[in-house]
């Protein structure tokens, strides 16, 4: 409970349902070890993606007069796990992870993926406890930090330029598909495959889904001579 309340004090946010904290901050390799059922973060990190993407996309929308393509490019390269990874070690997050002793002994306590993740959980974890705009206010002070450094953002979004080149076919259609997960809890690996019109075109492997997609779409992009 001390480090829930000294993190609540870091964020300057003190919940009314502390619970939405606690599962944000619970990693299923914890949930995995303890004999009692507990919630793990996986749920609210699916929706905490969303409230963010909405966040940011509605910020550019109001505050750059720039094209569609770049507004997109703009995001991807706020909302990505390096970005996120970032904005996460600003308050310390990983220090107040629930791991399993398979991952603390290995490094999850670090590893990008799974600070990202949890950042993520944590914006859906104010967005339920009061709604949108707390969700916003803790945290548009990280992406306005990160756009008045623009030229750091040096993500390259390998899923937006393949669908740039894709869409100049109304036709064709891109999805991605995980087609397999593999490794124990602590070291997780995710396979996507990307289909044009139901035929892969790249095979993307990497610690999270999001990254697995990347790699996927770079692998295409690279079949094609792009």
């Amino acid at each position: 409970m001390k480090q829930i309340h000294e993190l609540q004090e870091t964020i300057h946010y003190h919940f009314k349902t502390p619970l939405y904290l606690e599962i944000a901050l619970t990693h299923s390799s914890y949930a995995n070890e303890v004999k009692h059922q507990v919630k793990y973060n996986e749920r609210q990190e699916f929706l905490g993606d969303a409230v963010l993407s909405i966040i940011v996309s509605d910020y550019l929308f109001n505050n750059y007069t720039v094209p569609e393509g770049e507004l997109t490019k703009l995001r991807a390269a706020i909302v990505c796990e390096k970005s996120l990874d970032v904005m996460a070690n600003k308050i310390g997050l990983g220090q107040y992870l629930r791991l399993g002793r398979g991952e603390e002994m290995t490094g999850g306590r670090t590893r990008p993926s799974i600070i990202a993740d949890a950042f993520e959980a944590l914006i859906a974890a104010i967005y339920l406890d009061s709604g949108i705009e707390s969700a916003r206010s803790f945290v548009l002070p990280f992406v306005i930090e990160m756009l008045e450094h623009e030229d750091s953002l040096s993500f390259k979004d390998y899923k937006t330029i393949l669908q740039e080149i894709i869409q100049q076919n109304p036709e064709e259609k891109l999805v991605y598909k995980l087609v397999e997960e593999k490794g124990p809890d602590h070291d997780k690996r995710f396979v996507v495959d990307v289909l044009l019109n139901s035929n892969v075109i790249g095979k993307g492997e990497g610690r999270s889904k999001k990254n697995a997609e990347q790699m996927a779409a770079k692998e295409a992009l690279e079949l094609m001579g792009q």
